[in-house]
């Protein structure tokens, strides 16, 4: 391939066709913004097609400052006000697209992710967008002119205003790499630790014996630790502990501590016993749990040694003590499954240095930052693109 030795001069240069890189691409090319995204991709929005088991979940009927996870808590609340869940889903009615709600205010495309990533595409044919795939960016540096030349595979390219709009560490088979970050670093930018997040926990040797067994059973719980605690289903796998609660907790959870679980969140198993114990005294235990949760995650739990003893046998001492098996199962992950299967990277580049309202870098003037790069995630259900939407059309606005 001939590199041209002339760069492409443009205004705005986005690095990154995922979520946040379209909508502020979008939103600049509105501005009449000749815009330029690059991306190493061979296609534009990969995560947006895979996510949702490919019907995207889009965002959340319900969304707040409360639902991110960030060193500075109070940095997407301007975002998210500006461009609002029900912003986005008048873009996705003008479309009539179908989509359908779950549970927790989570929306879903009906048919496909690709309905959401093409109408994208199609606000960004609108208006003129220029989208360059299988690019790999090698060098970026700040001219004299204040411009950003940036060398990649494709030739050079120079724009006033550079956004970086690459994501972060999670599901590296997708694509992701520390690009983002290096190039934060570059400008004088601190980065606050990163991690995987939303991601399932693996097991200690001894629980993973114990519980592997299980693999596909899945239970409503829920899920705490000391600081927060959520309620959904925990699925057992091969290597661990995945579903819903879990990988929303894992967010929160620190390496060495221990989680707690509810398996029977709307029951008082104790109780429940000690009535059936007076009503069907010789009702085995292993009969009466069973019909709670499903007989071979009893067993894991609980051994065989008491299970086919009558309830009768049973003091309420130890029934009480069976029920907190149950309802207080305290398990310490091994840890998690990392990068790999994470949906999100925690951390990422300080907020601090970031203006709230713009995006832009408070260190470098035309430098901006949007999406999962940023030190701001999301929790499970439609929250990660929301703030790729919210922050991709607040920096749109000025770039």
């Amino acid at each position: 391939m001939t590199i041209p030795h002339r760069p492409a001069l443009t205004d705005v240069l986005i690095i990154g066709a995922g979520a946040a890189g379209l909508m502020c691409a979008i939103e600049a090319g509105k501005r009449g913004r000749k815009v330029i995204v690059l991306d190493h991709a061979s296609k534009p929005g990969k995560k947006i097609l895979m996510s949702g088991g490919g019907r995207c979940n889009f965002t959340n009927i319900d969304v707040s400052a409360s639902n991110y996870i960030s060193h500075n808590p109070h940095f997407c609340k301007s975002a998210l006000s500006r461009y609002t869940q029900r912003d986005f889903i008048a873009m996705v009615n003008e479309y009539r697209i179908p989509y359908h709600e779950r549970d927790s205010g989570k929306l879903f495309c009906d048919v496909s992710a690709k309905d959401i990533l093409n109408m994208l595409l199609s606000e960004c044919a609108k208006v003129n967008v220029d989208i360059r795939l299988n690019c790999d960016v090698e060098a970026i540096d700040r001219m004299d002119s204040n411009a950003f030349n940036t060398v990649t595979s494709l030739g050079v390219f120079q724009g006033s205003s550079l956004v970086i709009a690459c994501g972060g560490l999670s599901i590296p088979k997708m694509g992701a790499s520390p690009a983002g970050y290096r190039i934060a670093v570059q400008f004088g930018h601190h980065i606050q630790p990163t991690a995987a997040g939303l991601v399932p926990f693996t097991l200690q040797l001894q629980d993973k014996s114990a519980f592997s067994e299980l693999s596909g059973i899945a239970v409503h719980s829920i899920v705490s630790n000391e600081r927060i605690q959520f309620t959904g289903n925990i699925l057992f796998t091969h290597r661990g502990l995945s579903g819903p609660a879990i990988l929303q907790i894992s967010s929160y959870w620190q390496p060495g501590e221990t989680i707690t679980v509810n398996l029977l969140p709307e029951l008082n198993v104790a109780e429940h016993l000690e009535t059936r114990q007076s009503m069907q005294p010789n009702l085995k235990l292993k009969t009466a749990l069973s019909e709670l949760l499903p007989k071979r995650l009893v067993l894991a739990l609980l051994g065989t040694t008491a299970l086919d003893r009558p309830l009768q046998s049973f003091s309420r001492t130890r029934l009480g003590e069976i029920a907190s098996r149950l309802q207080h199962w305290q398990i310490k992950p091994c840890g998690t499954e990392g990068y790999r299967t994470a949906e999100v990277t925690l951390g990422g580049v300080d907020c601090n240095e970031i203006s709230s309202k713009t995006m832009e870098s408070g260190k470098i003037p035309g430098l901006y930052f949007i999406g999962e790069v940023v030190d701001v995630t999301g929790w499970l259900g439609g929250y990660n693109f929301q703030w790729a939407w919210s922050s991709g059309w607040c920096a749109g606005q000025v770039v």
